[in-house]
């Protein structure tokens, strides 16, 4: 089973920007990869995925504001994640699929 560690959250204002990646230990090429975030006293939800050949889908509430992305040779996925609101608060998780989940990292919006 494939390993998934995530990186990058931390504090930021309202308006700002984070960078969150995803690192895998195997092959991540013909999967479907995802971030979640989960919300203190909320359930996880879909924050955006990105297919094998790129076709990403996005969380209403995100949309515009980020950009999924993936690099298959580096194993890697991004959420470059601008305009930040405090409503974007919570931890965010790595999924390959549904079968593999990384440990999340926490990103924080306040002001």
């Amino acid at each position: 089973q494939v390993q998934l560690a995530e990186s990058g959250g931390g504090l930021v204002q309202p308006g700002g920007s984070l960078r969150l990646s995803c690192a895998a230990s195997g092959s991540i090429r013909l999967s479907v990869m995802g971030w979640y975030r989960q919300a203190p006293g909320k359930q996880r939800e879909l924050v955006a995925t990105i297919t094998s050949y790129g076709k990403t889908n996005y969380a209403g509430s995100v949309k515009g504001r980020f950009t999924i992305s993936r690099d298959n040779a580096k194993r890697t996925v991004i959420l470059q994640m601008n305009s930040l609101r405090p409503e974007d608060t919570g931890v965010y998780y790595c999924a390959q699929g549904i079968s593999s989940w990384g440990r999340g990292t926490q990103v924080t919006v306040f002001s």
